[in-house]
């Protein structure tokens, strides 16, 4: 009996985890539709022959999503629903002879940079031609662009550089053709990721490229806001700022994960910044950049961190003042310089500690937001759920920070457009917004 050819089933790819995951997800999609493969994305309205899982790894309960999405679709195999089940990405690089041996479901498994690999299950060779090209998975009108791969940072919790590599730039030129390619398709915002950007460059050019790379995006016809992602502090180059500072179309935004507020828990966690650096980096950026919003990351429950050193972090963060703020809890990961500190915080007490944390920042957003009443500000409109439109200003990247909320059935409104909106009231962490010039629905 014939068996169907890969051109003639239907994949599905499931995506976890940060964006950067998407991204290579939506370059394995760009290969396989390249190859006339029917593929599609979390696709809900198909029944898949083939399941490609791209997996997360980087803390516990990232981890656990992944396996319980692995054993959804093994299950899904061992009824017959899928023919063949594939894994890749940083859970499957990191634990790869572990899923061979507790899930036989799997008929191959790929880590981080086996792309070429991976292609070749379903009877295809990787296009070079492509490099720079890909389908996007998200709204339309904006896109992250990924401009390295790897990390080269020592940092104690975080197992990145062994699911990742070392970094690894990619070249100047091709990620200007790709923003155009981009623009082309009506792409208008760029969401510029890496596990580092700011060491961008120093592979390739011997020296830090980011400011450059900011100014070629800047330049490109169409493209009207350009985001900064994951900006490490230590050895932060700061003629950044001044493209920041001085380019319309680059976001008065940086993401820049600090991690915690006490000198002796950053030296702990190797981040190679004290407190005292961190909060003059800080001041360095609200000086240089007026009405930056700056989005940080901060992790308790590391090994070593006694109450003190958490009174310290909740000061740091009101001193602070950050106008966007995440919180994690610590998680061991094998083969991390942390892995084998004994535990000195409770499960239930890093919770408590995360939950002290976003208490405080809800009381911090909420007075910014207060302070944009009556403003006039421009927004992108991402999309419409129910009887309301949501947006984000220059301010907010998606998924993670603040949305403006926009009644639509008292007015219509374009996705993907920017449009000016007046705030009428404020929630801590949204907005509430009426456009001006807009005809009433």
């Amino acid at each position: 009996m014939r068996t169907k050819g890969f051109k003639e089933q239907k994949v599905n790819v499931i995506t976890l985890g940060c964006a950067k995951n998407l991204v290579d997800s939506e370059i394995l999609i760009t290969q396989l539709k390249h190859n006339n493969i029917n593929v599609h994305h979390e696709s809900r309205e198909i029944h898949p022959d083939v399941v490609v899982i791209n997996t997360c790894g980087f803390i516990e309960s990232a981890k656990q999503e992944s396996i319980d999405t692995i054993l959804k679709y093994a299950d899904e195999k061992d009824r017959g629903n899928i023919s063949k089940l594939y894994i890749t990405g940083c859970l499957s690089e990191r634990y790869k002879s572990q899923l061979e041996e507790e899930i036989p479901q799997l008929d191959a498994i790929f880590g981080t940079r086996e792309l070429p690999a991976l292609l070749k299950k379903f009877n295809t060779s990787y296009k070079h031609e492509l490099v720079g090209e890909r389908l996007i998975t998200t709204a339309s009108h904006y896109a992250y662009m990924k401009i390295s791969e790897g990390c080269d940072r020592p940092c104690a919790f975080c197992a990145i550089p062994l699911m990742r590599g070392k970094h690894i730039s990619r070249p100047l030129e091709e990620l200007v053709n790709e923003a155009k390619s981009l623009a082309k398709r009506g792409v208008k915002e760029l969401l510029l990721i890496a596990q580092d950007s700011t060491y961008y460059g120093l592979d390739i050019y011997n020296a830090r490229k980011l400011a450059d790379l900011l100014q070629h995006l800047a330049d490109i016809d169409g493209i009207e806001w350009i985001r900064l992602h994951y900006a490490f502090p230590s050895g932060f180059p700061e003629d950044v700022l001044d493209v920041i500072r001085d380019r319309a179309n680059i976001c008065k935004y940086i993401d820049i994960p600090l991690q915690h507020g006490s000198t002796k828990m950053l030296k702990l966690m190797k981040r190679g910044i004290s407190r005292e650096g961190s909060e003059k980096l800080i001041d360095k950026i609200r000086k240089k950049v007026p009405d930056i919003a700056i989005r940080t990351t901060m992790m308790v429950g590391h090994p070593g961190e006694t109450t003190r050193d958490f009174d310290e972090l909740l000061d740091f963060i009101q001193k602070l003042r950050f106008e966007r703020l995440g919180v994690f809890t610590y998680s061991h990961e094998e083969g991390t310089a942390s892995y084998d500190l004994k535990d000195s915080v409770s499960k239930k007490e890093k919770k408590n500690r995360a939950d002290q944390v976003m208490h405080l920042q809800e009381e911090i957003s909420h007075t910014f937001n207060n302070g944009l009443i009556n403003e006039t500000l421009k927004v992108l409109i991402d999309r419409k759920e129910n009887s309301y439109y949501y947006g984000r200003t220059e301010y907010d990247s998606p998924e993670v920070d603040n949305e403006v909320i926009i009644d639509a059935n008292e007015h219509y409104l374009r996705l993907g457009d920017f449009s000016q909106i007046k705030i009428i009231d404020a929630l801590p962490f949204d907005l509430i917004g009426n456009p001006l010039n807009n005809k009433s629905v």
